[in-house]
């Protein structure tokens, strides 16, 4: 061992290197091996990454700021919400957002009756699709308005377990 460090520190004193700058270069190597080695991973393998869809919903004003959170009965119990569903999935995709109001949240998809449904025939890969819904609930009581957002794959509608939830209080 003893022989082969002698005759790599020969070799370095030849090229013109003490042995600082032994360490920077030695280090300056490293560095260039490291980066050409994780340059050439996403160069030549070019991982993809995973598909995926979303739903969102902004305010009246079109921000995610000033959601209802207080309705009056048969007074002031109407509200709008801009949703919104963004398709990562690589292609074409159809899609149906259904609305359900309950006052119990126990699972998704909530087990309840769909009081609305938005369908999204072709959204392409990349692009979004935006609707104002209008909900009015007058019966007083707490409740959780569901925004659940479904995907037709191969003509059957399947959850993407992708939802948007507005707790409410309606007061008389």
């Amino acid at each position: 061992m003893r022989i082969r460090l002698e005759s790599v520190k020969r070799i370095g004193r030849k090229i013109g290197l003490n042995e600082d700058k032994g360490y920077a270069v030695a280090i300056f190597l490293a560095l260039l091996i490291v980066s050409a080695t994780v340059i050439g991973y996403y160069v030549v393998l070019r991982p993809q990454a995973e598909p995926y869809n979303t739903i969102y919903l902004l305010d009246a004003q079109k921000k995610a700021a000033d959601y209802p959170e207080t309705l009056v009965a048969n007074q002031n119990s109407t509200f709008n919400v801009y949703v919104n569903v963004v398709n990562h999935m690589g292609g074409s995709a159809s899609y149906q957002v259904q609305v359900k109001i309950t006052k119990n949240l126990a699972a998704f998809p909530v087990n309840a009756t769909t009081s609305q449904v938005y369908q999204i025939n072709s959204l392409d890969n990349g692009k979004s699709w935006e609707n104002m819904a209008t909900i009015t609930q007058n019966e007083a009581g707490s409740y959780s308005v569901v925004f659940e957002l479904w995907q037709y794959k191969n003509g059957v509608l399947e959850f993407t377990d992708n939802y948007c939830v507005l707790k409410i209080q309606v007061i008389s």
